[in-house]
């Protein structure tokens, strides 16, 4: 606690930069155990650096001798770390940047953890101790006097790092009191777009709210609605699916989990993650994790034998090859969004292969990697790091004849220059808002009272200033920032195909470019993507013809299919709706499109139109020839007795009835579809009427003096108001007229003619009872024929069971044609 508290008081001293701060100590005192492992050059402005040159895959680093160790070395990392070095060299031959300033650099190992890490930034910014006498062994600077002026020179005033989300909050909430601008190359949490609470924090790296829309762009592109989501238990991960979750509602991308696994991976937690995966449904996984992370996970679904997976990769892991040594067959087909690759920065390949003795000699870090990948050990190494395996000193000396070039290694690997490109461009932001504050001028500058800042003595908020309106150019792309200090979102999207000879082959098959219009910020190559055999959906698509019904309780991904209703139609897959066709048009057998009517008509010249018109032609002529007869015959008893006038009307009608089922044969036209339906109507109705007062007339002669006659006056007044509104409902009328014909059944059998009426209105019932389920059931020109032969059947049926035996009589037997006959009972 008090070398705590110790550090913290030195830390303060030096930082606050408070008038005679140094002349209060005489000496500056380093305390604690001196780490020797960082790389360090002199300059008039000294950048710190953070980068993750080793991780550990547990959760306690080693501790020895109040050194935190890591373990595992990341070739990346290292590659990181020279491109830094690369880009502070080149601008310092540059004569049009910065040519009064020369920048030095100070790097140290992150090794990806927040305890590590605070550590080196408290070394970065407190500066680089130096001993004072040139005897005193390295490693022995515990309590050692140091000349404050030495200590102050080399301060870093801004720090580029971290990697991880994680670790740069935590540096912020450590240094940002002390407005250290930190500028990161890779994190990309959008928790840190919070310019109130990270004031001092950029980043060359694209915040995850574009990944994330990027990423809901491209499952919703592929029409995968069912999708996993996992992500290792960190900011990084929790904000950037909290954002997925959030942003894939608007595609109808539905999670089928998401889950969140510890950064210590133990064998419990794998098995927990991999039953998850296992046992749901969705064969598309998205996974917001590390390199690291993805090992293990990947190690455990091998060993499961676990396949057919659809891997969405993000940006942290979208291009760490090294994963595919021993997984490729899982990682085929893989896709994943990777920040802007440069395709070359002239002289890194070079400034990276090209190591010298002297260097590898100098860096503890470059002589680690040196013999890690020749499995050697360099005469007088000043490597003391420990892998954990073994004793590197059993190892046999180095020739001096290795030669990078001879092996594969991500250190060299150049072809994927994206963190190497955010490093590069963040220390020419340094670089430009330095040279910003070297062009101010005085009176004129942004500080109190117009000042300016010296670039070779200035406080880290007044850098920050420069840094927020930095506006360049590197390698031909124009570099700017927004608001929060993010950049301007352009992601390629990587497929991870297999070369003829096993290797990995990153192919880009799209981009995302956050400037461009939503609608086309994603641009895919389907044709260049290679996939692995898998489906990933709750529910199939619903197809044309049909539409989506929401499972009560279930995502919106789950859904039903139901056919669109009798002429409705659909035309897309998976329509919410079913839309109805217009009035001339029908949906086709498939229901997915309206088509116009098919003109189908009963026509003259078809056998069956020319049968049905010589029946309604027959009918008529039946009908007139009896209308001659009875007028012929007009004086006889018969006549006279069946109530003369009405028997014409209802032949009139019953000509009217027989002559309509033509206006039903022929081709249709507006004119004719308006008129034979009121006709068809108007005319029975009028026939039914007559019967109705024929039936009347009958029951009034004969019993209207008989007791209850009360009733028939009833009925008959009902039939006046019923024949006076002859647009009546046929149906009731008939109705009306079977009563009235029944109730007149034991009149004297010479005059009865209502039993002929009631055998008449029996036919009608029969006709029109049974075209009721035939004329549903048909279609097309037969509904037609069907209707002609009801009214046809109808009529005939009228005529020839009421004026038949009368026409008889008259014609055949004409000997009881007379009164006396027909009072006979």
């Amino acid at each position: 606690m008090a070398l705590l508290a110790a550090k913290l008081l030195m830390f303060l001293s030096v930082i606050s930069g408070k008038p005679g701060s140094a002349a209060a100590l005489d000496n500056c005192v380093f305390l604690g155990e001196e780490e020797k492992n960082s790389l360090y050059e002199d300059g008039d402005v000294v950048v710190g650096g953070l980068f993750p040159l080793h991780y550990s895959p547990v959760s306690s680093i080693v501790f020895v001798h109040g050194i935190f160790l890591c373990i595992y070395g990341v070739s990346r990392g290292l590659r990181w770390m020279q491109t830094m070095t690369f880009a502070i060299k080149e601008i310092n031959q540059r004569s049009d940047l910065l040519p009064q300033i020369k920048l030095g650099f100070h790097i140290r190992d992150s090794c990806n953890d927040i305890p590590v890490s605070l550590r080196a930034a408290l070394l970065l910014v407190n500066g680089q101790p130096e001993s004072v006498s040139g005897d005193e062994s390295p490693g022995k600077h515990n309590g050692s006097n140091l000349g404050c002026a030495a200590i102050n020179r080399t301060v870093s005033s801004v720090i580029i790092g971290d990697a991880a989300s994680g670790v740069s909050m935590a540096l912020l909430q450590s240094l940002g009191s002390f407005h250290i601008p930190l500028v990161s190359y890779f994190a990309s949490c959008s928790c840190l777009s919070n310019q109130k609470e990270f004031p001092t924090f950029m980043r060359t790296m694209p915040s995850d709210t574009f990944q994330v829309r990027a990423l809901a762009r491209l499952v919703s592109y592929f029409s995968w609605t069912w999708v996993g989501v996992i992500g290792v238990e960190s900011d990084y991960a929790r904000f950037a699916i909290q954002l997925f979750l959030q942003e894939s509602v608007q595609y109808g991308v539905c999670a089928a989990y998401t889950y969140f696994y510890p950064v210590v991976l133990s064998q419990h937690a794998l098995d927990e993650l991999l039953d998850v995966i296992q046992m749901s449904s969705s064969k598309v996984i998205i996974n917001f994790s590390s390199e690291s992370e993805m090992q293990r996970i990947l190690r455990e679904v091998q060993r499961r034998n676990i396949s057919g997976l659809q891997w969405i990769a993000s940006e942290a892991w979208a291009t760490a090859k090294s994963l595919w040594e021993k997984s490729a067959d899982l990682l085929m087909g893989t896709l994943g969004f990777a920040i802007r690759r440069a395709a070359v920065i002239p002289g890194l390949k070079q400034h990276l292969t090209c190591l010298s003795p002297s260097h590898i000699h100098e860096s503890a870090f470059l002589a680690e990697f040196w013999e890690e990948t020749f499995k050697c050990r360099l005469n007088g190494s000043v490597n003391s790091h420990s892998h954990g395996v073994g004793s590197d000193l059993d190892r046999p000396l180095c020739e001096g004849t290795e030669d990078l070039s001879d092996v594969y290694s991500p250190y060299s690997d150049v072809t994927q220059l994206r963190v190497s490109y955010n490093v590069y461009k963040a220390v020419y932001l340094v670089a430009h808002a330095l040279q910003d504050m070297s062009n101010c001028k005085v009176g004129k500058g942004p500080f109190s009272h117009g000042t300016c800042a010296d670039p070779k003595s200035f406080k880290p908020w007044q850098l920050i200033h420069y840094m927020k309106r930095a506006n360049f150019s590197a390698l031909g792309e124009k570099i700017n920032f927004d608001q929060n200090g993010d950049p301007i979102a352009y992601y390629d999207l990587l497929n991870w195909q297999k070369r003829p000879d096993g290797s990995l082959h990153l192919v880009k098959v799209g981009f995302y470019d956050a400037s461009m219009l939503t609608g086309r910020s994603l641009v895919i190559n389907d044709s260049a993507i290679q996939w692995p055999a898998f489906r990933s959906v709750c529910s199939d698509s619903c197809p044309p013809g049909s539409r989506i019904v929401r499972r009560k309780g279930e995502p919106i991904c789950c859904y039903d299919c139901v056919p669109c209703a009798e002429g409705e139609v659909s035309n897309m897959t998976d329509s919410l709706e079913c839309l109805r066709c217009s009035e001339d048009t029908w949906p086709n057998n498939e229901r997915n499109l309206c088509i116009p009517k098919t003109i189908e008509y009963l026509s003259y010249h078809e056998f069956m139109g020319i049968l049905l018109c010589v029946a309604s032609l027959l009918g008529a002529c039946l009908s007139i020839s009896i209308i001659a007869t009875f007028y012929t015959y007009k004086d006889t008893a018969l006549v006279r007795a069946n109530n003369m006038e009405l028997s014409f009307l209802l032949l009139v009608f019953l000509v009217v009835c027989f002559l309509v089922g033509l206006l039903f044969i022929g081709k249709p036209s507006d004119w004719l579809c308006r008129i034979r339906y009121p006709a068809f109507g108007i005319s029975f109705a009028l026939c039914i009427s007559c019967l109705l007062a024929k039936t009347a007339v009958v029951l009034m002669a004969f019993r209207a003096t008989l007791p209850g006659s009360w009733l028939i006056k009833y009925l008959f007044t009902c039939l006046k108001v019923g024949f006076w509104c002859v647009l009546g409902y046929i149906g009731i009328l008939a109705c009306m007229c079977f009563v009235m014909a029944f109730l007149a059944r034991k009149l004297p059998d010479n005059f009865n003619e209502a039993r002929f009426i009631t055998f008449s209105m029996l036919i009608f019932f029969a006709v029109w009872v049974t075209f009721i389920p035939v004329y549903v059931s048909t279609a097309g020109k037969y509904t037609v024929a069907v209707h002609i032969f009801a009214v046809l059947a109808s009529a005939f049926g009228l005529l020839f069971c009421i004026f038949a035996p009368k026409c008889y009589i008259l014609m055949l037997k004409p000997e009881k044609n007379s009164k006396k006959h027909i009072m006979q009972r």
